[in-house]
């Protein structure tokens, strides 16, 4: 998601433009891959404070509700240096990043096909409110 296209109604607060992001990947993604399953774990890069968890974790919550309609589920939050899972993550999520900000394709072609889903959220918007 390029955040200088997001309107202002969505930046209202950083766990606000997440949602908006989760929303549109579980939409897309998360109930192709986990509708064959019982239970799901996500996991997330630790954010400060307990209560900043809290927030997101509500956040998660409102968003799965609405895609799965199911109860079993848990966010876990740890340090992206403790979990290699989220290290991966990042760096997958870095090299789209450079691809699509700077056209910097060289990380980006590591990893292409290892990728199932891409989506540029605001691509049809020209509009940049910072």
């Amino acid at each position: 998601m390029e955040k200088s296209k997001a309107r202002p109604q969505v930046k209202v607060t950083e766990a606000r433009f997440y949602k908006t992001g989760w929303y549109f990947h579980f939409k897309h993604a998360l109930a192709k891959y986990a509708k064959d399953h019982d239970e799901l774990l996500i996991t997330a890069a630790s954010i400060g404070t307990k209560k900043g968890q809290g927030v997101f974790t509500d956040a998660v919550n409102d968003v799965v509700q609405q895609h799965l309609h199911r109860n079993q589920w848990a966010a876990h939050f740890c340090s992206s240096a403790s979990d290699p899972c989220l290290q991966v993550a990042d760096y997958c999520t870095w090299a789209i990043q450079r691809k699509w900000e700077r056209d910097d394709r060289r990380s980006y072609e590591l990893i292409k096909d290892r990728i199932t889903y891409e989506y540029d959220l605001w691509s049809h918007g020209n509009q940049h409110y910072y």
